[in-house]
């Protein structure tokens, strides 16, 4: 399936409930009290008829598909909720391998971004909102997510992989990801200014393009 299949398939349950969907694809949301944190995630790749993925190389070969959450302020205006977590952080092979062959920017460069409005931390509704194919083409993006890269390796290189911290990066930082707060591990994460600069206009664009905004 290529990418703009896929985008049409989505066009189709723009709107729905993405815990019933849930349901009726058998994807565990709770198990014994906790959160499956990828189920909406999950939901779109098994709708898609793509396995269950969590490696580096991008979902389709060539196009990575990604799902991000959206939430109403007070002012009932809605925003991006969170960060992207894009891929984990190898510190043998970042030291090794500069942007232009790096797993950051092969998950970068070509996605389809699907978003979702999250409503509670019980999730007991979740309306799939928009979707959007990005390129990381515009070149002021692009240079900035790889001084980006180029600062965290740096890092790794010269202070050591302990050393990075989330602090880092203008779009992209790197943070911990995995389970409990002493976690190890740590991933590259597209912060929430570059989702707002890049991909919410690009979503809302989606919904008046196919008149349903």
């Amino acid at each position: 399936m290529d990418r703009t299949d896929a985008l049409n398939k989505i066009s189709l349950i723009i709107g729905q409930d993405l815990r019933i969907l849930a349901n009726e694809l058998n994807i565990t949301v709770f198990k014994e009290g906790k959160k499956n944190k990828g189920w909406a995630g999950q939901v779109i790749e098994r709708y898609l008829g793509l396995p269950i993925n969590s490696a580096q190389s991008p979902n389709f070969g060539s196009w990575e598909l990604k799902t991000i959450s959206l939430k109403y302020q007070k002012n009932h205006v809605l925003t991006i909720k969170e960060t992207m977590a894009i891929t984990m952080i190898d510190a043998f092979n970042v030291e090794r391998t500069n942007f232009e062959n790096s797993h950051l920017l092969n998950k970068l460069k070509k996605i389809l971004i699907v978003a979702r409005i999250w409503e509670n931390q019980f999730e007991n509704k979740s309306i799939l909102y928009a979707a959007t194919s990005f390129d990381l083409g515009n070149s002021e993006i692009y240079n900035q997510v790889k001084a980006d890269y180029d600062l965290i390796r740096e890092i790794i290189i010269n202070n050591g992989f302990s050393s990075l911290s989330g602090k880092l990066g203008v779009y992209i930082q790197p943070r911990t990801k995995g389970p409990g707060h002493g976690s190890k591990s740590r991933a590259f994460y597209a912060r929430t200014s570059f989702l707002k600069k890049t991909i919410f206009p690009s979503l809302q664009n989606s919904l008046t393009k196919n008149g349903k905004k």
